[in-house]
């Protein structure tokens, strides 16, 4: 059998790679510049706005549990983070309500 012209040389051909040489090392412990001070965190008043923006899941079956469900999740992720936010002195003050602001007082 011969070998088709397709298949000749390709054990024999080598590929040049751009690399030269071994990849220079990082160092992984050199300093670097201090980060500014963190923002403080305000939490949202409604975390699950962007979700419903989005309408519907698009699952089949009964939508509004699996809506519940997702709800449910944001809320529980954002009162996390408010808690981890206050934890580390992150939480930015709660502003007091204004008479003008809430009718009810």
């Amino acid at each position: 059998m011969s070998k088709s012209p397709n298949n000749q040389g390709k054990g024999a051909r080598r590929r040049r790679s751009g690399r030269k040489g071994k990849p220079k090392p990082v160092d992984m412990w050199r300093p670097v510049p201090p980060l500014a001070d963190p923002e403080p965190i305000v939490p949202a008043a409604d975390p699950t706005a962007l979700v419903r923006s989005l309408g519907e899941p698009p699952l089949p079956g009964p939508g509004a549990m699996a809506e519940l469900a997702i709800a449910a999740v944001i809320d529980r992720a954002s009162g996390l983070a408010a808690a981890l936010a206050l934890s580390g002195d992150l939480l930015a003050p709660a502003d007091e309500p204004d008479a003008e602001d809430d009718p009810d007082l």
